[in-house]
């Protein structure tokens, strides 16, 4: 009886039918080429982006053609629109905004802030907002106006309604060795903003003779010895308890808060 294969001989046998496998080759990679598909919508977004920057540059659709500006009360909407120099007839996406913000808070020292936005497709506003004069200094026969950061802004000749005048009177006080005029200036200005509002448009003159003395005057010949700058809002409720208690005093003193005094009828 004839004997089979052996185990080894049919694994031979297998292997000799196996298909022999391709060596690989390191770094090649297939290459597709992309369908029409695909170059189509490449070429669809380029024609897009094109079209884009021809519509926004290249077009008469986006060009400035109009300036409006809105929040002016002193200044004239004609003078902020000069200073501003928006080139009409440019394409509104090149306009450069932050220059022309700059050029307007550096010539218009009023301005204390302003948005240059664009209004598409044809505008640019100007949104200003002025600087409030809070106390005036007297500057020869004209008066500087300052506002609440201390900030001189403007020199006018006839005084703003309801704005008290500031009395810089401190030439030979001590405090000048410690403190110049503009500190004592922003003193004067942070109490002025501490007052409550009925009493803050009463005030006529405040008057600083050092940084410990600083005096309100008053409608009808009444005043207040504030004393130094700190403890303003403590100062402000005591007052205000004080002129409510002594109504007819003439004199009111809150330099020492936790001893307040008024005097005079």
């Amino acid at each position: 009886m004839a004997a089979g294969p052996t185990t080894a001989e049919k694994s031979g046998t297998s292997r000799s039918k196996a298909a022999p496998r391709q060596p690989s080759r390191p770094g090649t990679r297939k290459f597709r080429v992309p369908g029409p598909r695909v170059l189509l919508a490449v070429l669809g977004a380029v024609l897009l982006a094109a079209g884009v920057v021809w519509a926004l540059y290249g077009s008469g659709w986006f060009r400035v053609e109009k300036v409006s500006t809105s929040g002016t009360k002193v200044l004239t909407r004609g003078e902020v629109e000069r200073i501003a120099a928006v080139p009409l007839g440019a394409p509104l996406v090149s306009v450069d905004t932050d220059a022309i913000e700059a050029r307007l808070r550096e010539e218009l020292p009023r301005i204390d802030s302003v948005d240059v936005v664009r209004s598409w497709p044809h505008g640019i506003g100007l949104k200003v907002t002025e600087r409030r004069p809070v106390l005036l200094l007297q500057n020869g026969r004209k008066y500087d106006e300052v506002d609440a950061g201390g900030v001189r802004f403007a020199t006018v000749a006839t005084p703003p309604r309801g704005v008290p005048r500031l009395v810089l009177d401190a030439a030979a006080s001590p405090s000048l060795r410690r403190f110049d005029s503009e500190r004592l200036l922003k003193a004067a200005v942070g109490v002025t903003g501490e007052l409550p509002e009925k009493i803050a448009q009463d005030v006529r003159v405040v008057r600083i003779t050092s940084f410990d003395s600083i005096t309100l005057e008053l409608g009808k010949g009444r005043s207040v010895f504030w004393g130094s700058g700190e403890d303003g809002p403590v100062k402000a409720r005591v007052l205000t308890a004080l002129m409510k208690a002594t109504p007819k005093a003439g004199h009111f003193d809150v330099s020492a808060p936790t001893a307040p005094a008024s005097s005079g009828s």
